[in-house]
């Protein structure tokens, strides 16, 4: 599919066991929420996203800026948004996501802190109000069928790293082991630097995710437990599993 569909392809609901799931037009989960939870974030493959968070220290995390290229059901913006403090901007070529999102999957309303821009991410990422100002982007971008990531070239993650501050980092959401993973992460290590690459084995769903560094480090493991300990601590989310199966790209 062309990206430029995109734009109008049909966006649907489900609901199962407490959870509000976001699909377009197909039966392929694009997002979700848990009803009585909904600032958390349920799926594991997304909370995986926020593994940038390891190398951020937590006392500056509030109001920094969080770009997600590709709403899905805005669980990284919500959760950024409400429960970080963070300033959100959130790119969505589909502005039936967004309504939907909006009315059904508690995105808060546009503030200071939350901009929802209605644009393909492609070209969005390269206009120059955002070049350098961006401390954690979410880049997950699939089209209906779920295939391959539908922006995933060297230039492409070119331009993801030319809107990080030195201190940023990207994670995308890759689906699945295939050819088409080895030339994702080929494309990204082109991009920023094969010392500037992590990478988590696939979850069960077959969801691996991907962390680059706009300025590569390699904190010591004693320095993630450490790190990984306070995100849970603070936030909840799952970061001493994340360091059972996260780990440099290359070494």
């Amino acid at each position: 599919m062309k990206h430029d569909r995109l734009a109008s392809l049909e966006v649907n609901l489900s609901e199962a066991d407490g959870i509000r799931y976001l699909h377009l037009g197909t039966e392929w989960v694009q997002g979700s929420m848990r009803i009585n939870a909904p600032f958390d974030i349920d799926l594991e493959y997304v909370q995986r996203m926020m593994a940038w968070l390891l190398f951020m220290p937590p006392d500056s995390v509030a109001g920094r800026h969080a770009m997600q290229l590709g709403l899905g059901a805005g669980a990284i913006t919500k959760f950024c948004y409400k429960k970080l403090k963070m300033t959100c901007t959130a790119v969505e070529i589909n502005p039936r996501v967004a309504d939907v999102c909006r009315a059904w999957l508690r995105l808060p309303p546009e503030d200071e802190r939350l901009r929802v821009v209605i644009a393909d991410a492609a070209s969005e990422i390269r206009q120059p109000e955002w070049l350098g100002t961006v401390d954690a982007l979410a880049v997950d971008l699939y089209d209906h069928e779920a295939a391959a990531p539908v922006l995933d070239s060297p230039d492409f993650y070119a331009d993801c790293r030319h809107v990080l501050t030195d201190e940023g980092c990207m994670t995308v959401n890759l689906f699945g082991r295939s050819a088409s993973f080895e030339r994702s992460v080929e494309s990204i290590v082109s991009a920023f630097g094969p010392r500037a690459v992590w990478q988590f084995k696939p979850t069960r769903e077959g969801n691996a995710v991907v962390l680059a560094q706009r300025t590569p480090t390699r904190p010591k493991r004693a320095e993630l437990q450490a790190r990984a300990d306070e995100i849970e601590a603070r936030w909840g989310l799952p970061a001493r599993k994340w360091l059972k199966v996260f780990k440099p790209a290359q070494t």
